[in-house]
């Protein structure tokens, strides 16, 4: 009798495809079906009727209320041009109003300091950082007698304890040469009694006369006898 048992040889590896091909049913060859194509069927609208759409329920702007805006490519201005309608718009308020005009820029401008004084302090005396306590005009005065006045006046300032004063003495305009007071009341603040008595001296602002008047600061005392003239005429 044939044993039940099942065999126990070993088999090499290699006869393991031949005996799984053995086993394997063949299948018949089938061909694939063919992919079905999908129609979608879109509805077809001219550009005419979308604007048509778009548009419903607009109102037209009227001919007349339409503005039609062109745009022009910016042209860069010259510089030249801009300085020249900057400085004719200064020189406008100039004559108009007067303002942009300062004294201390014409060569009209004079001032001076005492002596041992800084020159800062005929700036502020131009500046207006001292009150005028009184003032004096020398209009129509002849030299002779504008020297009087002017002495008498000095004094009585000095006498009355007044710090700031203003001579009026005219730009000159119609001397020939020079003007003549104005020159006279700056050599009388640096020459003479009266020096000792100057802290500084300086043109006018314009609404106090301009450089037809002069600014006067006067010491409260003397300087001593060691004072020394230093106080000259700026002209810029």
């Amino acid at each position: 009798m044939k044993s039940r048992r099942p065999s126990r040889v070993l088999r090499s590896f290699q006869d393991i495809p031949s005996s799984l091909r053995s086993q394997l049913t063949t299948l018949p060859d089938q061909p694939r079906p063919a992919p079905r194509e999908m129609k979608i069927d879109l509805p077809i609208v001219d550009d005419e009727e979308i604007f048509t759409q778009a548009m419903e329920g607009v109102t037209p702007i009227s001919g007349k209320d339409y503005v039609q805006k062109v745009r022009r490519a910016q042209e860069r201005e010259d510089p030249r041009k801009l300085e020249d309608e900057e400085a004719l718009t200064r020189l406008a308020d100039l004559v108009k109003y007067g303002t942009g005009f300062h004294v201390c820029d014409t060569s009209e401008y004079v001032e001076g300091v005492g002596y041992r004084v800084h020159a800062s302090i005929a700036k502020r005396l131009h500046q207006g950082d001292f009150s005028i306590e009184a003032h004096h005009d020398l209009h129509g005065f002849l030299v002779g007698d504008a020297k009087e006045t002017f002495d008498c006046f000095m004094r009585q300032a000095i006498i009355r304890g007044k710090k700031g004063i203003l001579i009026i003495h005219g730009r000159g305009l119609s001397s020939p040469a020079e003007p003549v007071l104005k020159n006279k009341v700056i050599e009388w603040l640096t020459r003479g009694i009266w020096r000792k008595w100057v802290l500084a001296y300086t043109s006018a602002r314009s609404c106090d006369g301009g450089a037809g008047a002069t600014y006067i600061l006067l010491r409260q005392r003397p300087a001593s006898k060691r004072f020394r003239r230093s106080g000259k005429v700026v002209k810029r």
